[in-house]
């Protein structure tokens, strides 16, 4: 869901191997079919997308070429005719090292893929974890490294408040205004605080308490935190994971009074 740009749908996987899950079912299909599909979405108002990577990719680790990584994933997007890509770069252990090179490989993938898919025409966004924002806990600046280096290529962040331990970004407050002393700084709010637009931040969230270890809150509460959200200026949207568990019904009581459809 996304209020004051362009709604998406992401299909999940495209890997280094090749795509994985939705991505592949997406290559299965005739191109005719993927046509139809793709303008029935773009009827509605929703652009469709890949992700990359996933949590089952650790590309800076393993010593993946970003520019060569780009190249491939860049062209896999033009062939299969989708609307952009998201980058769920999930490499822990490369950015706990604090040595940069993380946060380096993630620009230089970045600035290869908007060679190939400009900005205007595709969609590129970033899926981090919420932490990766925290000021002075990462040894290579984190994702406000990246942001300084690439951000006027990202258009915005699908950010993952969720995943990051049981009393983390749970209540409005936490979720909003002001995070713990495990990530600190990490909040909504206090992210743009740190010089991220308002309109670049999209709270993600699971769609049910299954599809993430923690970090899950109710409709109802994410629907008050949206609410206060908005009365404080932000409009930037929120993400589910998974759509298969957060459908239309989910996302409409979300969008409460704050989004009403």
């Amino acid at each position: 869901m996304c209020h004051d740009r362009q709604s998406t749908s992401i299909l999940s996987f495209l890997l280094t191997s090749g795509p994985a899950d939705k991505a592949l079912e997406w290559t299965q299909l005739s191109a005719s079919d993927r046509a139809s599909i793709k303008s029935r979405y773009h009827a509605a108002g929703i652009k469709l997308v890949v992700s990359l990577f996933g949590s089952t990719e650790i590309p800076t680790t393993l010593g993946f070429n970003p520019v060569t990584t780009a190249n491939t994933m860049g062209a896999w997007v033009k062939k299969y005719g989708l609307d952009g890509v998201d980058i769920d770069y999930e490499d822990f252990g490369a950015m706990n090292a604090g040595n940069g090179k993380a946060e380096a490989w993630l620009a230089a993938f970045t600035k290869q893929l908007r060679v190939h898919l400009p900005k205007g025409k595709y969609i590129l966004t970033h899926a981090p974890v919420a932490p990766w924002f925290s000021p002075h806990m990462w040894g290579g600046g984190g994702y406000l490294k990246v942001n300084k280096t690439v951000g006027h290529l990202i258009d915005w962040y699908n950010l993952q408040f969720y995943n990051q331990g049981t009393r983390e970004y749970t209540t409005c407050f936490g979720l909003l205004t002001s995070s713990s002393h495990v990530f600190p700084h990490s909040a909504l709010f206090q992210i743009h605080d740190s010089g991220i637009p308002l309109s670049k931040l999209v709270i993600g969230k699971p769609a049910t308490r299954p599809d993430a270890s923690n970090g899950f809150m109710s409709a109802a509460t994410l629907a008050t935190c949206v609410q206060k959200a908005k009365s404080k200026g932000w409009k930037g949207g929120v993400m589910f994971w998974q759509f298969f568990n957060g459908a239309a019904p989910l996302i409409q009581k979300v969008r409460g009074s704050a989004f009403p459809l």
